[in-house]
């Protein structure tokens, strides 16, 4: 850990947990980057900032590995090895990944349910 990092741990309620998850899965940032700018935007050294407006982001129509990663919610890695398998739809651009979002949509709804 970066030594200008400390560690913070926190219990949120279902919600604010729920409002969390699908900020991430949203915008392709991490819970940290979401919470501090959340930290930035409303408090500073005098208390909390009152006033805000309300931005809503959504993802680019193509996706970086990350942000792929992050709207399917599994790992970089297994979605780079799943898309390297030809399992998952994707592009190899260089030494980068690119998927299309609707792609990416499309094939996780023509997944079989599994129970379990």
């Amino acid at each position: 850990m970066p030594s200008n990092q400390v560690p913070l741990y926190v219990r949120l309620g279902a919600e604010p947990s729920r409002r969390l998850e699908q900020a991430v899965a949203v915008s392709g940032r991490s819970k940290r980057q979401i919470v501090e700018e959340a930290v930035r935007e409303h408090l500073d050294d005098q208390g909390t900032v009152v006033g805000r407006v309300a931005l809503r982001e959504s993802l680019p129509a193509v996706l970086t590995l990350e942000e792929a990663a992050s709207m399917l919610r599994v790992p970089a890695g297994e979605l780079e090895a799943a898309a390297a398998a030809g399992d998952v739809p994707g592009r190899r651009i260089g030494a980068e990944w690119r998927f299309a979002r609707e792609a990416l949509v499309a094939w996780l709804g023509d997944q079989p349910q599994t129970n379990g």
